[in-house]
């Protein structure tokens, strides 16, 4: 039979080699047969698995169970190699190797490691083999203190990592649950709200900085472009014929969004820099920042909420004020359909939306629309606001 029980020991009478006798479980010395092994036992399975053991009995039920395992078909040596590269925890660090090379945000990544390392909290070097969809299921709920959509964001996490880990090994990857959840609603403003605050953020940032106004107004019409991917355009990624390209969104496709001509103009009539120079950028110095650095993951969230403050408006963050409150004004105008199709770009055909200038076409009818409804709620003069 394939594999056999070996031993360090040798016999104290004629120093002679203690072999295995499986009838009286042991190993003993051929001319002395009183004399057997009583420890430093190792088992040996074909050229790649050797494993050390206490006592006979431990290497006697594991031998057992790599023959068992041939038997069955599901015998797989590299379960059992000193390097252990079915370990949970291993093939996460490989898998994370990978992620940081086709990561599209540096938030992102930090997100993946902080789901995936709670996983590799509890299970460790645990061969990936071993974990099924009951404890998946077991881990996930284990979890105290998140919300449901928080646990849906670690089952993605987790998911994802075992359908490259099973793809990678040929083994079957297993069930993951279906965790529900409902988003909360985000707090809006009406577009004639929505305008007033506009007014005060060019009133109180112009001077400082006029593309703090032009982000969070273009983020108020170009409803497809989420705050991070404004933040992350680079002046390679505007072109000066008006098209904003985002070489990879929040589902990792690239994204082209038309520009309006009134935007073309102010575009064109910005200073240029180089193309790999954040557009959305500091002139001047602040302390933290220096000149010509990328603007922070809150800076323009920073000026809206301080005009928001100045006009008594609060609870309504970036995201509200300008994408949420524009597609709820827009939805006046077109059907959810054209919405999720020409203006956020929810769930739209990757090929179509990247090659079809129809969809292009059709796009800038909403931002058109976007643009109309706010220059209609538009106020002459600014608003009064709480100065200090």
């Amino acid at each position: 039979m394939r594999g056999n029980i070996y031993t360090d020991q040798s016999c104290f009478v004629c120093g002679g080699t203690l072999r295995h006798d499986p009838i009286r479980r042991g190993l003993f010395c051929k001319a002395h047969m009183q004399v057997c092994a009583t420890d430093r036992f190792k088992v040996r399975f074909g050229r790649g698995v050797t494993k050390r053991f206490r006592s006979y009995q431990e290497a006697e039920r594991f031998l057992d169970g790599l023959r068992f395992k041939v038997d069955e078909g599901t015998f797989d040596e590299r379960d059992y190699s000193r390097g252990n590269p079915h370990g949970f925890q291993l093939l996460v660090e490989t898998w994370l190797k990978i992620k940081r090379q086709t990561a599209n945000s540096p938030n992102t990544l930090r997100n993946i490691n902080r789901e995936i390392y709670r996983a590799v909290a509890v299970w460790g070097q645990r061969n990936i083999k071993s974990i099924d969809d009951v404890e998946i299921d077991d881990f996930l709920y284990s979890i105290e203190g998140i919300g449901e959509k928080t646990r849906s964001n670690i089952r993605s996490v987790l998911h994802d990592f075992f359908t490259w880990a099973c793809k990678r090994l040929k083994i079957e990857c297993p069930a993951f649950p279906e965790i529900k959840y409902v988003l909360g609603w985000r707090n809006v403003v009406d577009i004639e709200t929505q305008q007033s605050v506009l007014n005060e953020i060019h009133r109180i940032s112009w001077h400082i900085n006029p593309k703090i106004y032009i982000g969070i107004k273009w983020l108020s019409t170009y409803v497809s472009i989420r705050p991070n991917e404004m933040r992350n355009l680079k002046e390679r990624h505007i072109d000066v014929n008006g098209l904003f390209i985002i070489p990879v969104d929040k589902e990792n496709d690239p994204k082209l969004v038309q520009m309006l001509d009134d935007d073309i103009e102010i575009y064109r009539t910005m200073p240029k820099g180089l193309p790999d120079l954040y557009f959305f950028r500091h002139l001047k110095g602040n302390g933290a920042a220096k000149p010509g650095s990328q603007f922070g993951k809150d800076y323009l969230y920073k000026y809206a909420k301080k005009a928001m403050t100045n006009l008594g408006i609060q609870g309504v963050d970036l995201y509200g004020l300008t994408r949420h409150s524009t597609v709820t004004a827009l939805g006046e105008y077109f059907s959810d359909e054209d919405l999720m199709k020409h203006g956020t770009t929810h769930k739209s055909n990757k090929a179509f939306r990247r090659y079809m200038q129809a969809q292009r076409n059709e796009s800038i009818k909403v931002y058109a629309k976007a643009r109309q409804i706010q220059e209609m709620a538009r106020v002459v003069s600014f608003p009064k606001s709480k100065r200090k």
